[in-house]
């Protein structure tokens, strides 16, 4: 859809088929913040979608879960994820489904219909195999709560290459079950953009965008500071009918003095890509 055509279909009250969103690890980095960062910075910038990184346990309580709801109610922020700790549990599939399916609930809680999850780091946690016995539980559960799982490639992870999510899509073949493609781990996993659109684009179904400062290194940087080519992935998903987030990444936070400014810079390079 056109620019002025999104423009007309919003004014129309018509849903959105791409929206922006950012992640709350862009104010809270990676520390057990309370989302408290967060709340202070993304009401002052136009984000409006909020993914909600729950690393921590009491991010996931039912009070944790209520202050959450409260909060984004009180800022009028909607949830749209909640990306949970990483694949694996020392071996243990149960524990791990049994995890994943408590973050699916959180999901649910909230509103949304999606979580994110990545690999442990690569060669550990029982590798490929362990996160595929585990989606092979996952994948029914998440058809009958309507609940996208997503999968988020990380540099030295277990998720990081065209092959893996190749003997994934092969051994689980759901539409719940998709990756998240995180454009600057790629880069810095030295795996071409391009080719992982080619191949998988009927299966992106969140994109994660950041800046890598060069290939083979995933050292994240500001916004057109690095190599990483959002933009191109961008136009290339479009082309493709690509419906879901866009969603602003950029964490740790390179600078607190500058963080509201380089936030808002991202909001202003890609929200024309918004349909």
């Amino acid at each position: 859809m056109p620019i002025a055509d999104s423009q007309v279909a919003q004014a129309l009250g018509k849903p959105r088929q791409v929206e922006l969103a950012i992640a709350t690890i862009t104010c809270d980095g990676f520390g057990d913040e309370n989302f408290e960062k967060a709340f202070a910075v993304i009401p002052r910038l136009p984000f409006k979608n909020v993914e909600f990184n729950c690393w921590y346990g009491r991010n996931l309580t039912p009070n944790g879960i209520r202050s959450i709801k409260e909060r984004c109610r009180q800022h009028n922020l909607t949830p749209i994820c909640v990306q949970g700790s990483s694949f694996g549990a020392s071996g243990n599939v149960i524990k791990d489904v049994t995890h994943k399916l408590w973050n699916m609930e959180a999901a649910r809680q909230l509103g949304c219909k999606r979580v994110k999850f990545t690999g442990a780091r690569r060669g550990t946690e029982g590798g490929l195999d362990a996160i595929i016995s585990v989606l092979k539980e996952l994948a029914p559960a998440a058809e009958d709560m309507d609940m996208l799982v997503l999968l988020e490639n990380h540099a030295n992870n277990n998720l990081e290459t065209i092959e893996d999510y190749d003997r994934i899509f092969s051994a689980v073949d759901s539409p719940k079950i998709g990756m998240c493609m995180d454009n600057a781990h790629f880069d810095g996993a030295n795996v071409d953009l391009m080719a992982v659109v080619d191949r998988f684009h009927s299966k992106i179904l969140h994109i994660d965008l950041k800046d890598t400062e060069r290939k083979g290194i995933h050292k994240v940087v500001r916004y057109g500071e690095g190599v990483t080519d959002n933009a191109g992935v961008v136009e290339k998903m479009l082309g493709h009918g690509y419906k879901g987030y866009l969603l602003i990444e950029m964490a740790p936070p390179q600078n607190q003095q500058t963080l509201e400014q380089d936030l808002q810079k991202a909001y202003d390079l890609f929200h024309k890509y918004e349909r």
